[in-house]
């Protein structure tokens, strides 16, 4: 193994006063992190390009060597749950959200609370598969908790808006508080054909849901209801990814997955703990630990079949979007702690070149992404730099050498592609 690329989802951030105007990067302590800054090199990196908020497919692909635009989230997340898709099947994310009801169409929560458990989600689908009428065939499949993939099968057209307020809409942002129906972007009968699908997809399995035992249940102990389905990122084409054949990655979410299938990584992924009593950081810590370890178990195993290892790590991203800067920091020193302290030995006996980065920033205050760059850490153990006084953190990477990055450019710039 020559090269580990690390991509913490969200990490990079503002200051913020909890925090006394600090990042939770800067205020968290990480001395096996900031041993690979004082000893390498920083940067910062502007996924996609300046002034743009990305969304993570677009960031990941990018950071890959991709042209992110020729991918959609729903081709991607399909691609991950499983589903083989055909030319002209419309593929599309979702998530289970909690709306009041369809008349007044104001969204409460888009991800229902986030505690929204698999098993819920299974039994809901379920539900929607079998009462869901539709003239064409379709695949409904929920991945993890409030997450999930819709593909209609047959030849459809992807020029269509979202229906979850809080994504692009064909390159337009437009953040809202209700639901609004998929849209035709042009003229074509079969584009009005696919919106119309789409929303009689949505109203059928509203019906369902609204009234299901599962979310009568949910009522009843205070849980938002997961009765709406949100739909964005439409595709029908088969991702288009550059592959890399060379490479292992450790994925376990949907996304992840589907981009590591697209560019033929090796792939290597484990089940995602269970959401037990709704206990929503319980199971992001959970999830973390899962995930280290077994980053862990397959850096070691597969050291000797692959040229590069891209591990990415989801669970930093939540805390920045639910305005909590005390449980991101814990989240970063937990990395640290367990899975950075195993990288420093690994890289340093292995002599193996490390890049540590991430996809976008989402501040805290904000809760949501921005157009911020993203701070890159290099380190290869081979060039022995004498120490000097830098650490992993936004502000470093400003001033580091290796300056600015754009994320198509970063295989190249760290070394790991020619």
């Amino acid at each position: 193994m020559k090269g580990i690329l690390v991509v913490i989802d969200g990490i990079a951030d503002l200051p913020v006063k909890q925090l006394e105007d600090k990042t939770p990067l800067e205020a968290a302590s990480k001395p096996n992190l900031d041993y690979f800054a004082s000893r390498g090199n920083l940067g910062y990196v502007y996924t996609i390009a300046e002034n743009n908020v990305p969304e993570s497919d677009g960031a990941i692909l990018s950071l890959l060597g991709n042209n992110p635009t020729l991918s959609t989230r729903g081709q991607l997340e399909a691609t991950g749950a499983g589903i083989e898709l055909q030319r002209g099947d419309l593929a599309l994310r979702i998530n289970f959200a909690t709306i009041d009801n369809l008349e007044s169409e104001s969204i409460i929560d888009r991800r229902s609370g986030r505690t929204l458990t698999t098993k819920e989600a299974v039994i809901l689908a379920k539900a929607i598969n079998a009462n869901v009428k539709l003239p064409c065939k379709f695949i409904f499949k929920p991945t993890v908790q409030h997450r999930g993939v819709l593909v209609l099968k047959g030849g459809f057209s992807d020029n269509i808006t979202n229906t979850d307020p809080a994504y692009r809409v064909k390159g337009k942002f437009e953040l809202r508080d209700k639901i609004k129906f998929s849209e035709p972007l042009d003229e074509e009968d079969n584009t009005k054909y696919t919106a119309n699908i789409v929303n009689e997809f949505i109203e059928q399995s509203y019906k369902i849901l609204d009234q299901h035992p599962i979310n009568q249940h949910r009522r009843k102990r205070g849980l938002m209801p997961a009765n709406i389905i949100l739909t964005r990122d439409a595709g029908i084409e088969k991702p288009i990814v550059n592959k890399l054949n060379n490479w292992c990655n450790v994925a376990y979410m949907p996304l992840e997955i589907g981009i590591a299938k697209s560019a033929c990584m090796g792939l290597f992924s484990f089940n995602y703990p269970a959401l037990r009593n709704y206990d929503v950081y319980r199971n992001l810590y959970d999830g973390l630990n899962a995930a280290i370890n077994f980053s862990i178990k397959v850096l070691k195993s597969q050291r000797k079949k692959y040229d590069y290892a891209y591990i990415h790590f989801k669970e930093t991203d939540i805390p920045g979007h639910d305005n909590k800067p005390f449980e991101k920091k814990a989240m970063v020193e937990l990395l640290d702690k367990r899975f950075f302290s195993f990288i420093k030995n690994f890289c340093e006996k292995n002599k193996i070149r490390l890049a540590v980065t991430a996809d976008h920033a989402t501040p805290c205050r904000l809760k949501s992404h921005s157009s911020d760059p993203v701070p890159l850490l290099v380190f290869d153990n081979s060039a022995q730099k004498q120490p000097n006084p830098q650490k992993f953190s936004e502000k470093d990477a400003m001033k580091g050498s290796l300056g600015k990055i754009y994320g198509k450019e970063l295989l190249k710039s760290i070394g790991f592609t020619k």
